[in-house]
């Protein structure tokens, strides 16, 4: 019954959402994102800690603000399937420069990686990049209950995105992933926490983390261009900063993989530090 009852929960979500004025829905959740913060839960403290970590001299508004940026994030993901494609295209924005490389990287054959902490708005992202009519495949946790997982599975479909599964998929992810980028994809992977528990160990912000070897094993097998994307939230628009990593070349597989992972958990560092209010993790993170 509580799986069945959270199912609703996030059905509804997606309706009434969309049916509120825009005005109206972003106060009601930032209201929730304020009581949150009010009641002080355990997601609201972990968040503390995590942010801490990032700014050890923070005010702590910089929590109710964290909180009110994933509000924020969790309305526009219940409002994009209703937008048009050129509502996707306003609302996301990047440099002209970092679109031009962006754009090459893409159609030059090979593909491109592109690993993020969890900042901003990532589905907007996404949105954006296949109202170019550039194709992109992602790969997605599988949330428990299984209904949550399946409405999220047809939310970023709608979209537009191919999206795999972390575990339980016919081939391994890596592998259709590789192949995706020989087929000139946009592989899209979130980058700043390990699901899988056999991720690299990473410095992060002075502490030690683990990160997934996946967005450094694809570049550095395939060939395919990496970069480490930064998004944060304007008052109009979801803008992002690319930061081109070049793999390592020396020694075996294994350094090479630990070695790039730490530089994207560097250049992930330089985004988080400048929008810290922007950086969505509420779940444990340091070892």
């Amino acid at each position: 019954m509580k799986d069945r009852l959270i199912e609703w929960g996030y059905a509804a979500g997606w309706r009434v959402t969309r049916a509120l004025p825009l005005p109206l829905a972003r106060r009601l959740f930032q209201f929730g994102a304020d009581r949150a913060y009010a009641r002080n839960g355990p997601g609201t403290q972990r968040l503390r800690r995590n942010l801490r970590q990032v700014k050890p001299d923070m005010d702590d508004l910089l929590v109710r603000d964290g909180l009110r940026s994933y509000a924020r994030y969790w309305l526009e993901a219940f409002r994009l399937p209703s937008q048009t494609r050129q509502h996707f295209l306003d609302g996301f924005g990047m440099s002209d420069e970092n679109y031009s490389e962006l754009k090459s990287a893409i159609t030059d054959g090979k593909g491109v990686v592109l690993a993020l902490p969890h900042v901003g708005n990532w589905d907007a992202a996404a949105a954006w990049l296949v109202s170019h009519d550039w194709r992109m495949v992602t790969v997605a946790e599988r949330l428990k209950p299984e209904g949550v997982y399946e409405q999220f599975l047809a939310y970023r479909r709608k979209l537009g995105m191919e999206v795999l599964p972390l575990t339980g998929g016919r081939r391994a992810p890596l592998e259709v992933l590789a192949e995706r980028l020989g087929q000139g994809y946009a592989v899209c992977l979130l980058g700043d926490r390990d699901l899988s528990r056999n991720g690299v160990e990473v410095t992060f912000f002075g502490g030690r983390t683990r990160m997934p070897a996946g967005p450094a094993i694809l570049a550095i097998r395939t060939g395919a261009p990496l970069y480490a994307v930064d998004l944060y939230f304007t008052e109009t628009q979801t803008r992002a900063v690319l930061r081109r990593i070049t793999p390592a070349t020396e020694g075996p597989l294994d350094v090479r993989v630990k070695a790039t992972t730490q530089m994207l958990a560097d250049a992930f560092a330089i985004g988080i530090a400048e929008h810290p209010q922007d950086w969505h993790m509420l779940q444990k993170l340091w070892l």
